[in-house]
This record gives C-alpha cells, sequence and structure tokens, in this order.
C-alpha cells in the first residue's frame, strides 16, 4: 500500500486528486494540505510514502516545501505543474523532487505515476518528460549547473552515456535498447551515477544533462 499526502491549495482539484487516488486498490490518501507549510508540517507528522504537491500554494510555496521534504527524508514528492511554469518547475526538481505531472493527466495517468515513484522510478511519462526539458532548453540562460566539472569526471563512460539519454527523458527500457545493455544494468548504473553526482533523483539527472549539453 503506498501512502499518499495531497497538498493542493485548491479544494475542488484537492478533492478530485484524492477522489481518484483512493479508487485505486493499493493506494492510500493519509491527508491533505492547502498550503506548503502545512504540507512540510503534515509529512513530518505522517511520513508517507509520497507527497503530491502542486507548485503554486499560499504560505509556503510548493517548491519550498519540497526542497524541506526531500531535505529532511520524509518522502517522496510527485509535483503537480503546467507548462507556463517552467520556473517553478525547474526549482521543484532542482530542490529533488522525483517527477512531476500536468494537472490535466488523465486519473489512470495519475494512478500509475504514483505507483511508478513508489517504485523509486523518478522520470514519469517519458514523452511528458522530453516535452518538459524543451521547455527549459527554450526558456533562455540556463542556471550555473549544480554539479562540479570534477564531479562529472568521477563518472565512467557509460555511465556519462546513460545520463545523457535521461537528459533525452529515455525510460529505463528506452536505454537499455539504444546503449544495448540489460534494464537491470541501466538502473544499477543511475543508482551510481545519482551517487556520484550527489543527486536525489533520475528528473534531477536529466535536467542537468541539459544544463551541461550532454
Amino acid at each position: 500500500m503506498t501512502r499518499v499526502l495531497v497538498a493542493e491549495d485548491q479544494s475542488a482539484v484537492r478533492a478530485g486528486l484524492v477522489l481518484i487516488l483512493n479508487s485505486a486498490p493499493d493506494i492510500e490518501v493519509v491527508g491533505e494540505a492547502a498550503d506548503g507549510e502545512r504540507a512540510v508540517a503534515l509529512a513530518r507528522e505522517l511520513r508517507p510514502d509520497l507527497v503530491l504537491m502542486d507548485v503554486q500554494m499560499p504560505r509556503l510555496d510548493g517548491v519550498s516545501a519540497t526542497r524541506a521534504v526531500v531535505a529532511e527524508g520524509l518522502a517522496d514528492v510527485l509535483v503537480l505543474t503546467t507548462f507556463d511554469l517552467d520556473a517553478y518547475v525547474f526549482g521543484a526538481l532542482r530542490a529533488g523532487a522525483a517527477g512531476f505531472l500536468l494537472k490535466n493527466t488523465e486519473a489512470k495517468d495519475l494512478i500509475e505515476a504514483v505507483r511508478t515513484v513508489a517504485r523509486g522510478e523518478g522520470l514519469i511519462a517519458p514523452a511528458v518528460t522530453r516535452r518538459l526539458i524543451a521547455e527549459f532548453a527554450a526558456a533562455g540562460p540556463r542556471p550555473e549547473p549544480a554539479v562540479a566539472p570534477a564531479e562529472l569526471d568521477e563518472l565512467t563512460r557509460r555511465e556519462r552515456e546513460v545520463l545523457s539519454c535521461l537528459g533525452e527523458g529515455l525510460s529505463n527500457a528506452e536505454v537499455a535498447a539504444r546503449l544495448d545493455m540489460a534494464e537491470a544494468t541501466v538502473k544499477t548504473h543511475v543508482s551510481r551515477l545519482l551517487g556520484k553526482l550527489g543527486l536525489r533523483s533520475r528528473v534531477q539527472a536529466a535536467v542537468l544533462a541539459q544544463e551541461l549539453g550532454l
């Protein structure tokens, strides 16, 4: 059973999300928050497996709330977003969000996204990931990468190839097919490169790859 905390300031939207998630036999909504401060407080109290986090909320925005939840190791964070909020989304991913969803996501895709993050796979819907990364790339000057070149030098050639694939928004299966390796081996490479680069999620790795132009 995956325990989820829903953080969304619009009551009607929040109610809809809760209804959808509770309809899945393997997902339980254990708490609801209408602002970022409450989301962090409930995450500390309830220790859910995952927080479904809106980026724009009162009192404490979703980016800051994500940073607090991830920094304290309280839960994985799945961000709710729209494409006209690139700056917010980028901040959330850099803060350690495990993935993101569009607010107009279909119910079945929302449920599957929660399951995907619960399995430890950060990239939600590779096609959507590629679109978001493209938005970042076209948004103008990129921020300075969070990883120093010296840390990149610690990656093996294969790990750099995997990182480049993540930057394209490829799933584990797609990376495996492109690089002609087993999917389990891809997962191992992803885990190792995240550790070497000090990143919390493969989504962060994808954004970093774009920042570096890999």
